[in-house]
């Protein structure tokens, strides 16, 4: 897909996400991306097949380990932003 992600609301950490997909990292951004990879590939992304499992708990328990200070709070809102950035592709892609 021939657009600047990065734009987008939440952008950076899907681009990162994706980055780390690839790369085989488990990082909070990796996960992240793994929850909506279906999506994200519907809407035209390259999204490795093989993501990991059970993505949403990988996640919370990346930021609970990682120290993130109030970890449930930090992941609803990375889930708010990446349904934002799944909004704003959306949106790009239909027009």
């Amino acid at each position: 897909m021939a657009t600047d992600l990065s734009q987008l609301p939440g952008g950076a950490l899907v681009v990162k996400g994706l980055d780390d997909l690839a790369r085989g990292r488990q990082t909070i951004e990796s996960h992240l991306v793994a929850i909506a990879a279906t999506r994200l590939r519907s809407l035209g992304l390259d999204v490795p097949s093989d993501v990991p499992r059970e993505s949403e708990l990988l996640l919370y328990r990346k930021l609970r380990d990682d120290g993130t200070p109030d970890a449930y709070s930090r992941y609803n809102a990375l889930l708010r932003e990446l349904v934002s950035f799944g909004r704003a592709l959306e949106a790009r892609v239909e027009h």
